[in-house]
């Protein structure tokens, strides 16, 4: 079948452009590994307009449930590997089909850093994780690590604060530089650590995570924990968009109408330039990407 539009991703920015789509009777394939994003990931979330207050998986439920009111084709559990141009047409490559499209939305989003120390492999999933709302309640009463100083490790640390016996933030940067709400709530908290100035050496353990060492200065030491969360920022997921343009930082460019170099191919959200990564952001950008396409559509013929 060949779709009006495919949307590579189904985070905030890929359902809000599936929905816009859908909207203007285009028709959609979304392909997406998982539904949610890094919303799913979130904890409370109090910046969204609209809700004072609601949990990040509440909000991504919340998307969804929007999206699957429309006629949209969903492939989930799969992952683009390729994207490229046909002629006038777009296909799109996962590791079970070839897929093809007058256009396509990149929203593929970004997914965590990795540390890069010994041990991060050997104990992922097994004390090492990257998801804090996934994950937090499994380290109730325990010693813990956030590493990161930013947004996602204030968030992480807000969420593990509550569950955790205590939380030790290591933070590479000379002090925290997270939202001023979440860094005073963090630093007022009695049972978190904060060590400045400090880097991952090492993760340690026997089968399960037992201690993290770690340099402040020119001072080693060991901290015993149970659970590492690496909240370090992340890396986009554009890898399969060989041909389209990125930044240094493998962004994907794309102009205010949200479009990338290749006619046709449009992106948004955290996979691409724009400066801000919020969910609020990311769909605003799906609703413009979907537009950008509807206008794309009317003015080509194939």
């Amino acid at each position: 079948m060949l779709y009006d539009v495919i949307i590579i991703g189904a985070g905030p920015a890929g359902i809000t452009a599936s929905v816009y789509s859908a909207r203007k009777k285009i028709s959609t394939l979304v392909i997406s590994k998982d539904i949610g994003g890094q919303a799913a990931w979130s904890g409370d979330v109090e910046n969204y307009t609209g809700y004072q207050f609601v949990t990040g998986p509440e909000l991504a439920a919340k998307f969804e449930e929007h999206m699957r009111k429309y006629d949209i084709a969903l492939e989930e559990g799969q992952e683009a590997i390729e994207i490229g141009k046909e002629g006038n047409l777009v296909f799109v490559k996962t590791q079970k089909e070839t897929y093809k499209a007058k256009s396509a939305i990149i929203a593929s989003g970004k997914r965590s850093r990795e540390l890069g120390v010994p041990g991060e492999k050997e104990y992922k999933n097994k004390g090492l994780t990257y998801c804090a709302t996934c994950d937090g309640p499994l380290f109730a009463g325990k010693d813990v690590a956030v590493i990161g100083g930013g947004n996602s490790a204030m968030d992480a640390v807000l969420q593990l604060m509550n569950i955790a016996r205590r939380v030790h933030i290591i933070n590479i940067a000379p002090s925290l530089s997270g939202d001023a709400i979440m860094k005073q709530k963090v630093e007022s908290a009695n049972n978190v650590t904060i060590l400045n100035d400090s880097q991952v050496l090492e993760v340690l353990g026997e089968n399960l995570v037992k201690s993290i060492t770690v340099k402040s200065g020119s001072n080693k030491k060991n901290i015993p924990v149970e659970g590492i969360f690496v909240e370090i920022g992340l890396i986009p997921n554009s890898d399969f968009a060989k041909t389209v343009e990125k930044n240094k930082n493998g962004e994907i460019k794309i102009n205010c109408f949200n479009e990338t170099n290749l006619p046709g191919i449009f992106a948004a959200g955290d996979v691409t330039d724009v400066p801000e990564k919020q969910i609020i952001i990311a769909a605003g950008e799906g609703s413009k990407a979907a537009l950008g396409v509807f206008k794309y559509l009317s003015q080509h013929e194939f």
